[in-house]
C-alpha cells in the first residue's frame, strides 16, 4: 500500500485527516494520503506569492528533463499505480507514462525558445527611431484542478508547462486518483524544483478547491472536469484568467467510402481505450446508411476481441471505468436507449464498477446516452443520410471539443473541417489525436476556446510584456 502526504511548498503537511484510495475493480485499499487544511492551503499561496528566485531557463529545462528521466526509470511502478487506483488496463498506464514522458520532454525544449518579438517605430510618419521588445513573465500564481481519468498525464500538462515558464502552481488532483500526481511531484522536487514553485493539495472542497478558486491573487485557475464544475468555477473565480477543458461529445462520422477496416479500428480504439473516460474519446458514431450493417457487424466482431477484466491481467484490453456509481450510470442509458428503440448487439454486461464494451445499434438521435456525455465504453451508432445529414447531427449538441471523419473524398474531409463546430477535426483518425505539444481544446460546453497542449498552455501561464527603448 502507498502512503504519501499533500504538499505546501515541498514540505509533507502534518495532515488533518487521511484519504483512503481504493482498486475500482476490487475495492482494496491501495493507498493513503495524508489531507491539507485550510491553513495549508493558505500557506500554499502565500509560499507562491512570496518566491522570487525563479530559476532560469536553463535550469527550468534540465529540471523538467530530469524529472522525465526519473519517470523514465520508473515507468511500470507509474503505470500499475495508475492501473491500481484509476482501474485502467495496464496497457492504458503503459501509455499514459508515456504520453507523461513526452510532456516533459517537450516542456523542457519549450523552456528554452524565446517568443518574443521586436518591432521597429520608424515605419510611419508617426514612428520615432526607437525599437519595442516583447518577452514573457509568469505569473505570481496559478491554480490547477485535474480529474481523474488521466491522473499522470493531465497533471504533466498542467505542472510542466507552468515550470516552464516559471510559474509557482498550486495542484488539487482528483480524490480519486492522488497517488500519481504525488509520486510526480516527488519526483520534481527531486529534479531540483524550489519547494514554493509546486505545492499539491488533497482535502475538503470548502478547505482546499473553493479557497483557491475565489483567491484574489490567485492569477489563473486551469481546471479539467465537468461542465457544471466549470461552469461555477467561471461563475465564482473573480477577475483572473481561466482555462477550461470541460468535456466533449465528439463524433466520428463514417462516410460511404471510407476504408472500412480503417473506420472499424477507429470506432473501436476510439470507443474503448481508456474504459471510455475520455473527453476526446468516440461518443457517437455517425454511419451513412448504406455501409451501416457491414461496418456494424464488423464492429461487433471487433469488440468482441476486447478482453474486460482485472486490470493488472495483461490479457485485460479494457478495465473498470472510475467507479461502482459511474458504471450503473452507464448501465442506465443503455437501457434507456433499449427502451426508445435500440438494440445491444453485443456487451453490456456490468460487474460493479467493470462494464464489457458494447455496441449499441439504432440509437435515437435524442436518447440521453447520445445528447450528453457517456463517459464510458460504448459504442453507439446512429445511422444518416449523407453528409450534411452527419455534419448537422454532429453539430447539433451542446459540446464542441473535437470529432473524426472517416472517407477517401478530399471534397468531404475538407467540408467537414469547415463546418464542424469543434476544436479539432481529424481525417482518417480518432477525434482524440494529437501530440503533446499541438494545441488542444474546445468551444460552446466544451470550453472558452483557450488551447491547452504544452506550447499553448506555456502562454497562459505567462503574460507579454512590452517595453520600448530609443534606437
Amino acid at each position: 500500500m502507498i502512503t504519501l502526504r499533500s504538499f505546501v511548498a515541498g514540505t509533507p503537511v502534518s495532515g488533518s485527516g487521511t484519504l483512503d484510495v481504493v482498486h475500482p475493480y476490487d475495492g482494496a485499499r491501495v493507498g493513503t494520503v495524508a489531507l491539507a487544511s485550510r491553513a495549508d492551503t493558505d500557506a500554499a499561496v502565500a509560499a507562491a506569492l512570496a518566491f522570487r528566485d525563479t530559476p532560469s531557463r536553463f535550469q527550468r529545462s534540465e529540471i523538467l528533463d530530469r524529472t522525465r528521466a526519473a519517470l523514465e526509470a520508473r515507468r511500470e511502478e507509474f503505470a500499475r499505480t495508475i492501473a491500481l487506483e484509476a482501474g485502467l488496463a495496464l496497457r492504458e498506464g503503459r501509455y499514459e507514462v508515456g504520453r507523461t514522458i513526452d510532456v516533459l520532454r517537450f516542456a523542457s525544449i519549450e523552456t528554452l525558445r524565446d517568443d518574443g518579438q521586436i518591432f521597429s517605430c520608424d515605419i510611419s510618419a508617426q514612428g520615432k527611431s526607437r525599437k519595442i521588445f516583447t518577452t514573457r513573465e509568469p505569473l505570481r500564481c496559478a491554480v490547477a484542478i485535474t480529474p481523474f481519468n488521466h491522473p499522470l498525464n493531465q497533471v504533466a500538462h498542467k505542472v510542466g508547462p507552468a515550470i516552464a515558464a516559471g510559474t509557482p502552481i498550486i495542484l488539487k488532483p482528483s480524490e480519486k486518483t492522488p497517488l500519481v500526481a504525488l509520486m510526480l511531484a516527488e519526483l520534481l522536487y527531486a529534479a531540483g524544483l524550489p519547494g514554493p514553485m509546486l505545492s499539491v493539495l488533497l482535502g475538503p472542497t470548502a478547505e482546499v478547491a473553493e479557497p483557491l478558486v475565489r483567491h484574489p491573487e490567485v492569477e489563473l485557475v486551469a481546471f479539467t472536469g465537468s461542465v457544471a464544475v466549470g461552469k461555477r468555477i467561471a461563475a465564482t473565480a473573480g477577475y483572473k484568467k481561466l482555462v477550461l477543458e470541460l468535456g466533449g461529445n465528439d463524433p466520428l462520422i463514417v462516410l460511404d467510402d471510407a476504408d472500412l477496416d480503417l473506420a472499424v479500428t477507429l470506432a473501436a480504439e476510439g470507443s474503448y481505450r481508456n474504459s471510455g473516460q475520455r473527453c476526446t474519446a468516440v461518443k457517437r458514431i455517425l454511419v451513412q446508411e448504406g455501409i451501416a450493417p457491414e461496418f456494424t457487424r464488423r464492429l461487433v466482431e471487433r469488440t468482441r476481441e476486447y478482453v474486460c477484466g482485472n486490470p493488472l491481467d495483461e490479457a485485460t484490453r479494457v478495465g473498470t471505468v472510475i467507479d461502482e456509481p459511474s458504471a450503473v450510470y452507464l448501465e442506465t442509458v443503455v437501457r434507456e436507449a433499449v427502451a426508445a428503440g435500440a438494440r445491444v448487439l453485443t456487451g453490456g454486461e456490468r460487474r460493479g464498477a467493470l462494464l464489457a464494451p458494447t455496441v449499441i445499434a439504432d440509437v435515437p438521435r435524442d436518447c440521453r446516452m447520445v445528447v450528453c456525455e457517456s463517459f464510458g465504453p460504448l459504442a453507439p451508432i446512429l445511422r444518416v443520410k449523407d453528409l450534411d445529414d452527419a455534419l448537422s447531427l454532429a453539430n447539433g449538441t451542446a459540446y464542441g471539443l473535437s470529432s473524426g471523419v472517416v472517407t477517401t473524398h478530399l471534397p468531404s474531409a475538407l467540408k467537414a473541417i469547415r463546418t464542424l463546430r469543434c476544436g479539432t477535426v481529424n481525417i482518417n483518425e480518432v477525434p482524440g489525436f494529437r501530440v503533446e505539444n499541438s494545441p488542444f481544446g474546445g468551444i460552446k460546453d466544451s470550453g472558452l476556446g483557450i488551447k491547452e497542449g504544452v506550447i499553448e498552455a506555456m502562454k497562459a501561464y505567462s503574460y507579454v510584456k512590452t517595453f520600448s527603448m530609443p534606437w
